[in-house]
């Protein structure tokens, strides 16, 4: 069973655009299966019926906590076995899928969590940008902040990617589609200052991406998230913070500010305008200020 997942973990990276968190998701969850395989005595993936399948799912509801799994939690799971019993059947000739009839649960819309424009500008204007640790900070969150980047498309970039003159960016993003986003004026003399002083004083011979740590590799994903929170604890926001939450800000701020959804679909690249719809329900303090200035009946007693 082992080969069978390194196998199928291969392709994933080969066909998700070489993302290692995507296979290293997959891993967890085939293994979690395999395991519980194993535990029942059943040694080939080819063996497992609905009922055993039902059984694994019953199993995986139950955390080690008490708690549930969530909806949302499970629908994943089933995604990454689907895909793998579907790789099993076209690419190993294994003719068994115990997931043909098992349905996903609804998953329930979660709102998403962002901040406010005044929370925003206080977390990016108490870095001291004297000292360069703090100047390569506050560059990384501006950026996640003005162009509504993904952490991974964030520590994907590289110099390549930045237009400083046209104020755009090009990102590789999910399914490795490309997009154009724009940034504000303001962020080029800050990425300018943070190429000069930081990026070139660690950088090393060759090197492309653009947010690098002190030893001069490219930043990390949890090196990131550390590092938001711990200037989130140090200003006392006294809240998690966590890098989406700067997108889910960039979204809701343009939607609030009258921006259309459609234009944010395509600066966030959304494929379906459903996912980008899930911000509009921050934007109703507007829709009421717009509505309370142009309804003709509105603000007269009646």
């Amino acid at each position: 069973m082992n080969d069978l997942i390194e196998r199928f973990l291969a392709y994933i990276y080969r066909t998700h655009s070489q993302s290692a968190d995507t296979a290293e998701a997959y891993s967890r969850d085939l293994n979690q299966l395999k395991d519980y395989l194993e535990a029942h005595s059943i040694q080939n993936f080819e063996d497992v019926d609905r009922k055993t399948f039902m059984a694994f799912l019953a199993e995986l509801r139950v955390l080690p906590n008490g708690k549930t799994s969530s909806n949302a939690t499970i629908c994943r799971k089933l995604s990454a076995y689907r895909s793998f019993y579907q790789y099993l059947n076209e690419y190993i000739g294994i003719q068994a899928n115990p997931l043909e009839t098992i349905h996903s649960p609804k998953r329930s819309r979660k709102i998403p969590s962002f901040l406010f424009l005044h929370e925003i500008q206080t977390f990016l204007d108490t870095y001291d940008t004297s000292k360069l640790n703090e100047l390569r900070d506050k560059t990384m969150f501006t950026l996640l902040y003005a162009s509504g980047l993904r952490l991974s498309e964030l520590i994907g970039l590289k110099w390549v990617d930045i237009d400083l003159d046209a104020r755009i960016v090009h990102v590789l993003g999910k399914g490795n589609k490309e997009r154009i986003v724009p940034f504000y004026k303001g962020l080029v003399p800050l990425l300018k200052e943070y190429k000069l002083r930081y990026w070139m004083h660690y950088a090393k011979d060759g090197e492309e991406f653009m947010f690098l740590s002190n030893r001069g590799t490219k930043m990390s994903a949890r090196g990131v998230q550390y590092l938001m929170q711990k200037h989130a604890d140090a200003i006392d926001f006294r809240m998690k913070v966590h890098p989406h939450m700067f997108r889910h800000s960039f979204a809701t701020h343009l939607l609030d500010n009258g921006a259309d959804i459609r234009i944010v679909q395509e600066l966030l690249g959304h494929s379906s305008l459903s996912t980008t719809q899930i911000y509009t329900h921050v934007s109703m303090n507007h829709l009421s200020e717009v509505y309370e200035s142009a309804h003709p009946m509105a603000g007269k007693g009646i």
